[in-house]
């Protein structure tokens, strides 16, 4: 495969496939009973604690 012809293929499905994998990370992270998950996760930086593992 040259330059020219994977040029062309990365130009038109590969646009695709990404586009296809954001869609889907996405549905991912806002899928229903995530909320919890995420909402714990996002105090993790913030949580105080006096022992280290």
């Amino acid at each position: 495969m040259d330059y020219e012809a994977f040029r062309q293929f990365a130009d038109s499905w590969g646009l695709l496939y990404l586009t296809v994998v954001f869609l889907l990370v996405v549905a991912f992270v806002f899928r229903p009973g995530s909320k919890k998950t995420y909402d714990k996760l996002s105090q993790l930086p913030l949580r105080d604690d006096d022992h280290v593992r």
